[in-house]
């Protein structure tokens, strides 16, 4: 397989977005939207973070703070007014998602101002008839949908994800794997880079798949992640019925043709195992 060349921040599809008004972030404080932020503070863009929770004290940050709940609405009109785009990173479970991007995008239309919707989807969603997945293909059609400017991005599974599965089960004798499953685990700071050169850039649609650059058997992740944390037990791949597992033994999920990450899931790792002492 031809590995393709990575999209660097600047690679904006068209110049574009409004200087002048703020990037509005939602979930700007989870484990993409922090990513996103840095990104966007480190070219100088105005800032605006959208979270549940007030802004923690000792927060010194050169970003604007709107409290709002997109699982209510409460919050929203005023965290949206004046923003030029809004990065859609909040993700909730199931159909939270659809109602919680519903009442974004109503907000922002009420706002006026005509903000470009980015928002970060998954690879497959059309392909693999898993709930959440249909969620957010419904949650793309919302935006793309909406009469705004938007852009479109889908990703694989983050490094994190993947390492996360193996870290939930951390008091179990053996450490279970999805059998004939394959992941291709990307980096969130690779995909950060890329919203947020959508957020500075023009209205691209929907946008070419972002993919790790490794295509790894599920049960061989979880072998490497183990020996990563130090801990020895046997992996029990189980191979799940279903038309769900089946589109994921199928490969429903990847993007081999667009392995663009750069960052290899062993990458990942080493640079989070605490080494000496």
């Amino acid at each position: 397989m031809e590995r393709m060349e990575p999209v660097e921040f600047g690679d904006a599809p068209t110049p574009g977005g409004d200087a002048d008004r703020p990037v509005l972030v939602t979930g700007g404080t989870g484990t993409l939207g922090r990513r996103v932020v840095r990104r966007l503070l480190e070219e100088e863009r105005a800032v605006r973070v959208l979270s549940r929770r007030p802004r923690p004290a000792g927060d010194r940050e050169p970003y604007d703070w709107a409290t709002g709940d997109l699982s209510t609405g409460e919050g929203i009109d005023a965290a949206v007014a004046g923003v030029g785009t809004i990065v859609h990173c909040a993700t909730t479970v199931g159909r939270g998602d659809v109602a919680a991007t519903r009442r974004l995008v109503d907000a922002a239309r009420r706002s006026g101002g005509e903000p470009h919707l980015v928002y970060i989807s998954i690879v497959g969603i059309d392909r693999v008839p898993f709930v959440y997945y249909r969620a957010k293909s419904a949650a793309e059609r919302i935006v793309e949908g909406a009469g705004l400017p938007w852009s479109v991005l889908r990703a694989t599974q983050f490094h994190d994800l993947i390492a996360g599965i193996v870290d939930a089960q951390r008091m179990l004798p053996v450490a279970l794997a999805f059998g004939g499953v394959c992941f291709q685990p990307v980096d969130a700071g690779e995909v950060a880079d890329r919203l947020a050169a959508l957020a500075v850039g023009g209205p691209a649609g929907r946008v070419p798949d972002m993919g790790g650059p490794q295509v790894r058997d599920h049960r061989e992740l979880t072998r490497t992640t183990l020996r990563a944390r130090g801990r020895r037990r046997p992996v029990l791949p189980l191979r799940l019925p279903g038309a769900v597992f089946r589109a994921f033994r199928e490969g429903g999920h990847l993007a081999p043709d667009r392995a663009v990450g750069r960052v290899t899931y062993d990458e990942y790792l080493a640079a989070r195992t605490p080494t000496g002492g």
